[in-house]
């Protein structure tokens, strides 16, 4: 009887590794835990918005958008190689920012593109509606981004906060450059 008792051992201590390790094992995370992680980021996006004084939209609203044709610039925020590339929402173009806060323009941090240049990426149409996104809803780019059209003077922009994560989840066809 002694090696079953090592079997289910063994089987317990693996359950224990795999389960911390391993994303697939949330369902059996705790509910209370996994709601403050929740409370976290929702505050978080919440107080980024309220600073940047833009407005959300879900993928499901942008992707309703399109479909109606809305006239819109949809602005990927991500690294070209390493993200926009591989996978962006159809019709957005890439504009480079950084993650942490960027109070001041710095060419460093957006691929050494100047202010004018994102001006020219968003057009002369102050009024026109401006979809910024990144990664996934911790991903600050989309706030830098989102902020900067705020600064040069456009009334109508959104953070599309789930980024293209949120796309791919609600499953949405991308585009990509090969």
């Amino acid at each position: 009887m002694k090696p079953v008792h090592s079997l289910m051992a063994a089987a317990a201590a693996l359950f224990l590794v795999v389960s911390t390790i391993s994303p697939a094992w949330a369902l059996f995370d705790n509910k209370f835990e996994a709601e403050l992680e929740t409370e976290k980021v929702a505050v978080k996006l919440a107080r980024e918005v309220k600073k940047g004084n833009y407005d959300l939209v879900t993928a499901e609203e942008l992707k309703t958008w399109m479909d109606e044709g809305k006239n819109m610039v949809i602005v990927d925020t991500m690294p070209y190689e390493d993200s926009y590339k591989k996978a962006h929402v159809p019709s957005a173009e890439q504009f480079l920012f950084p993650i942490p806060d960027m109070t001041d323009w710095d060419t460093k941090e957006t691929d050494g593109k100047t202010k004018d240049d994102f001006k020219a990426l968003l057009g002369d149409d102050l009024e026109k509606t401006i979809v910024i996104y990144c990664g996934f809803v911790k991903c600050t780019r989309s706030h830098n981004g989102a902020v900067w059209a705020k600064k040069l003077g456009y009334k109508n922009v959104y953070r599309f906060s789930g980024g293209i994560f949120a796309w791919k989840g609600a499953g949405f066809e991308t585009g990509e450059i090969k």
